[in-house]
């Protein structure tokens, strides 16, 4: 496995950390600014939103430059980002790191998916962004635990002071072993009118469609699960954080099974782990008031869920194979938009009364639409004659 994506893995620890830990630490940032938690919470929507506008748009301004020298330039505004948010002497400034720090998130997961795949073999490529998005799952399991507690022990800015050193050793990282595109490889690429015409391709959008869907379900279901854990499954709060662990230890599984499915057979294993996964959210759904099935339908989700990721992020990639870079960020984008309408969704189901399992209820439903348009996609793909995993893509 090629060392560079150890360090692209290394960026994705930190940005997943910039990411989730600010929910353990909420409490904290909002008695120091003296905010309520809902304003506090502010910190939380806003880095998403601003995932979504940098994942299109700074992919768009950078497209043409050498992959090596943005991917750094990236890491550089994400510590600026968070160095940002450790000093911030006003809740407005904090926010503004957020936000900075956000801007580099989806572009670098975009960029840094089709270098990891340029890395290996074409047979590979999925494995290889599995790889660099593992950085993201232990940011799940280990680095939000360890970060909250961090931050509860000496000061949330001592956690935003640890994520910025993190920074500073993915930008070596990538630095010493990620090789630079040559001027042969970058001048393949024709630039952003190149990109923007592979989102004429139905089948881009069947998959971002895809993306949304499939992984917004369990983003929907996962959402409100603290409640659905200690209201409905009778957990104590203090058992949540480790519920959470396990949960991530899913994620971190479903990932690296999942690029290795994807590797072998991108279209049935999505087919597969979509079907799957809407099975497990139906039945925890059904057996959410037992704590054994719970602990299991938990696990499985993440696993189920996360094992998608490198799969949706590969297919858009092998229908935009001569320009994979925008659409790589726009499926990036796409993950957000689907966190944000199965947490909406999940949020509608409760406020009308519906109980905390209905959100897992609008999981398994939504996901099941992302497995339909899946199947409509392949059957469009297959009346044109060419297979999704037949299309390789290519150094661009």
């Amino acid at each position: 496995m090629p060392l560079g994506l150890f360090a692209l893995a290394m960026g994705g620890f930190g940005i997943g950390l910039t990411e989730f830990v600010i929910m353990g630490l909420l409490p904290e940032v909002a008695a120091d600014f003296g905010v309520s938690e809902s304003v506090a919470g502010y910190l939380i929507s806003g880095y998403a939103l601003s995932v979504a506008i940098g994942a299109i748009a700074l992919t768009a301004a950078v497209g043409r430059f050498d992959r090596k020298r943005v991917l750094m330039s990236l890491m550089v505004l994400f510590i600026v980002g968070n160095l940002l948010s450790a000093v911030a002497p006003t809740y407005e400034v904090l926010m503004a790191g957020r936000i900075v720090a956000a801007l580099c998130h989806g572009a670098f997961f975009g960029i840094g998916a089709v270098v990891a795949a340029d890395l290996v073999a074409p047979g590979k490529r999925a494995g290889a962004i599995a790889t660099m998005f593992a950085g993201l799952t232990i940011a799940n399991v280990l680095g939000v635990p360890f970060g909250t507690l961090l931050g509860q022990q000496f000061g949330w800015r001592s956690t935003f002071w640890a994520i910025t050193a993190i920074g500073v050793v993915a930008l070596a990282g990538i630095a010493a072993l990620v090789p630079s595109v040559s001027r042969s490889d970058a001048a393949v690429s024709a630039g952003l009118g190149s990109e923007l015409r592979a989102f004429r391709s139905p089948q881009v959008w069947f998959s971002i469609a895809i993306t949304v869907l499939g992984f917004g379900g369990m983003f929907g279901a996962f959402t409100y699960i603290a409640f659905t854990l200690t209201e409905v499954s009778g957990f104590a709060s203090t058992t949540v954080p480790w519920l959470l662990i396990l949960f991530g230890a899913g994620l971190f599984v479903g990932n690296y099974v999942g690029g290795k499915a994807a590797d072998r057979a991108l279209t049935a294993s999505l087919v597969t782990l979509l079907a799957g996964l809407t099975v497990v959210l139906i039945v925890f759904a059904l057996t959410a008031q037992s704590k054994t099935m719970t602990v299991v339908s938990l696990i499985l989700m993440g696993a189920f869920g996360f094992a998608t990721v490198p799969g949706f992020q590969m297919r858009i990639m092998n229908y935009a194979a001569q320009a994979p870079t925008m659409a790589s960020g726009a499926n990036i984008a796409a993950f957000n938009v689907g966190n944000a309408l199965g947490a909406w969704l999940g949020g509608v189901a409760i406020a009308a009364g519906f109980g905390f399992v209905s959100p897992i209820w609008i999981g398994a439903a939504v996901t099941a639409a992302g497995l339909g348009v899946l199947l409509i996609a392949t059957r469009v793909d297959r009346g044109a004659g060419v297979a999704g995993e037949d299309r390789v893509p290519v150094a661009a």
